[in-house]
Parts: structure tokens; sequence; C-alpha cells
């Protein structure tokens, strides 16, 4: 090859390098706004997509109206997806919400199967890290510890903001 043909490889493969950005995690501060926890299957109540105009949403998770919003919006489906495990509803900061879930893990012993929940924030802000299907949740635990928790969930949905 010519030298010429090989400056216009080297031209053209730079190039094309900065083109291509690295997926990278994307990290934000959310806000939860409701919890569940079940080991069996649910539907789960998300504020401002499921029915919040019955008091018994937060308290009866079989209600059927919790899952129809008579305000739904023109374009917007209602929450209609099944989990298992611990379920956590999330206010990013641009408006939307995104719904993730993780699964309690099961460790099979000798005589013994071992069961650990996954991890729940109870607190009201967590810093999330987005991944593709996947998001890390990071939260403080206690005031003054500087230590913090963490748990690695899937996201179910992400929902446009209303």
């Amino acid at each position: 090859m010519s030298k010429p043909r090989w400056v216009a490889i080297a031209i053209a493969a730079c190039c094309l390098a900065t083109c291509i950005r690295p997926v990278s995690a994307q990290k934000l501060e959310a806000t939860v706004l409701y919890r569940q926890n079940s080991d069996s299957d649910y539907r789960p109540l998300v504020p401002g997509y499921s029915n919040p105009a019955s008091p018994d949403c937060a308290a009866e998770m079989g209600n059927a109206e919790c899952y129809d919003p008579p305000q739904a919006q023109a374009g917007s489906a209602p929450v209609a997806y099944n989990v298992v495990g611990t379920t956590l509803s999330l206010l990013l900061p641009d408006g939307r919400v995104v719904v993730v879930n993780c699964l309690n893990k099961y460790s099979f012993g000798r005589a013994s199967i071992v069961r650990r929940s996954c991890g729940m924030p109870l607190v009201e802000h967590v810093e999330a890290e987005f991944k593709g299907t996947t998001a890390r949740l990071e939260w403080p635990i206690g005031p003054d510890s500087g230590k913090t928790e963490s748990e690695k969930y899937t996201v179910v949905a992400v929902l446009d903001k209303r």
C-alpha cells in the first residue's frame, strides 16, 4: 500500500473513534416516591400513574381501581405489569418516573436455603446509576455515619412525566 492510503485510513479511523462515545453509566439523584415488597406476584402502585382517588390503594393491593387511572392522558397506558420482590418508584430530576424491581436472593447450602431480601432505601433521596436495564441505587445509612448501602435493581419501566 502506498503511504497516502495509510494516511487516509489513519485519518478515517481517528474520525470514527471520536464519533463513537463509550457506553457509560448515568448517575442521577432520585426521589423515592413509593416502596413495595412482596414474595408473591403483584402489580406495583405508581403515584401519578395509579388511581390516587381511591383511599384503598395504599392498603389494598388487589383493588382494581388502583390500576385504572380515570385521568389518564392520551397516548399513555396505565401501569400494567406484574413483579415479585422489592419495587421502588423513583422520580428523576426531569420529571420522569422510573419503576425498578429487585428479586430476593437465594443461596442453597447443604441443609438449608438462605434468603436475603433486597436492600430497600428508607430515605427519601438516593443516587441512582443507570446502565442499560440495570439501576444501582446507593443511599446513606445513619445520619452522621458517612456509610452507604447499595443494591442493584432492574428497570421495569420509564414513565413520561405527567
